[in-house]
């Protein structure tokens, strides 16, 4: 049975009501999504669920398949592979290129670099082909990671999103799934590898000199706190960007797709996260720690488990106004012990005026073992004929 009561952290807010509404905002873009990440709160859609080819935006999700792997300890930042012949024959001067010669070997992490920095498609091939023999044997990889993060309106047919004639698609509310996925599953990762301005590989014929390509992130340098993600252009995709930033704690994604030119994406990517930032703000619900209900429990060692916040919990509002705010506590209960401290088991549901419903996670305060069998038994009894 769904839960619904009124959360006693509503008590401490004292706000009056305003009958502003969303802040407007437009772009050409014929694809757009917004997500503050702090409160979970959809800030701006257009279109997010069209399918449409990703083009190199596809190699966010080549580069959280092998976060993964690095994360649980199977692949090495170290680790070198190598680029075949016939790789090199196919890719060398297919599309953005890292420059990698054949017979090279290139550690994960040059390699990663050369994806997120240079979007070189040919790193993104060698990388499949060195994780899993194959590259199609890494796509199938990378359609498995998809669909554990939650990705359901996507499909990869390549490594590096190069046109395949509608094999691989996504939409702007996945690419925003895969975004948040990557900055909360690897944050160390995340920083080390998709804010770098720059980044030099490769030889140009003849000369003997590296080549320095610029990171075409249209946000790093031109919005406070951005660092990452990821920009995409083929004719038949336009131009598109996935893209983050930081500011007072405050995380926004977001996703422009479709558009004309590069100079068009530059300069509606800035608009759009700015827009965000300027004109919405945080409201403060509760710190981390702090209880905000009491749930029940089945067949526990207790009958009830404190809810508490498990990291500080805000609300995203139009800035610059009050605006009347209901809290309840939503769960399935009574929760089945047992239950472990931290356990995401409950949402405090936020619904303001003009604005779409927030829910923020409730995480248990205790641990709450399973009852023994007479526990159980005397459970079972109580709940037929009342304590």
């Amino acid at each position: 049975m769904k839960k619904l009561i009124a959360a006693s952290v509503l008590a401490m807010l004292v706000v009056q009501p305003s009958l502003a509404a969303a802040p407007q905002f437009d772009t050409p873009a014929p694809v757009a999504y917004m997500e503050d990440m702090s409160s979970g709160s959809i800030l701006y859609q257009k279109d997010a669920d069209r399918r449409m080819p990703p083009a190199s935006l596809a190699k966010m999700m080549t580069v959280y398949v092998a976060f993964d792997l690095i994360k649980k300890g199977e692949l090495k930042l170290d680790q070198q592979f190598e680029m075949q012949p016939e790789t090199w024959r196919k890719w060398h001067s297919q599309g953005s290129t890292m420059f990698l010669s054949a017979g090279e070997k290139v550690s994960v992490a040059d390699l990663l670099y050369g994806i997120v920095t240079l979007s070189g498609n040919d790193a993104c091939v060698v990388l499949a082909e060195g994780i899993s023999g194959t590259e199609p044997a890494f796509v199938e990889r990378m359609n498995r990671d998809a669909e554990k993060i939650g990705l359901k309106n996507s499909h990869f047919g390549t490594s590096n999103g190069w046109p395949d004639g509608g094999v691989t698609y996504v939409t702007a509310r996945d690419l925003a799934t895969l975004a948040k996925a990557t900055i909360t599953n690897f944050p160390d990762l995340y920083k080390k590898f998709y804010s770098r301005p720059d980044f030099t590989w490769g030889k140009t014929l003849g000369a003997g000199a590296a080549i320095k390509q610029e990171n075409r992130d249209p946000l790093l340098g031109r919005v406070a706190g951005a660092d990452g993600l990821k920009t995409g252009h083929t004719e038949e995709a336009g131009y598109g960007f996935t893209g983050s930033a930081i500011q007072n704690g405050r995380r926004l994604v977001m996703v422009l797709a479709g558009l004309g030119t590069y100079g068009q994406r530059a300069e509606e990517s800035v608009k759009f996260m700015n827009w965000g930032f300027r004109s919405w703000q945080a409201k403060p619900i509760a710190k981390k720690g702090k209880k905000v209900e009491t749930a029940e429990v089945q067949l526990g060692t207790s009958n009830h488990v404190d809810l508490i916040a498990g990291k500080d919990l805000t609300a995203t509002l139009p800035a610059g106004v009050a605006s009347e705010m209901t809290l309840k506590v939503a769960y399935d209960g009574p929760i089945k012990a047992p239950i472990k401290a931290g356990q995401h088991i409950a949402d405090l549901v936020v619904t303001a005026p003009d604005m779409p419903t927030q829910r923020l996670p409730l995480v248990a305060a205790t641990d709450v073992a399973e009852a023994g069998f007479f526990g159980r038994v005397w459970a079972g009894l109580t709940g037929l004929f009342g304590a």
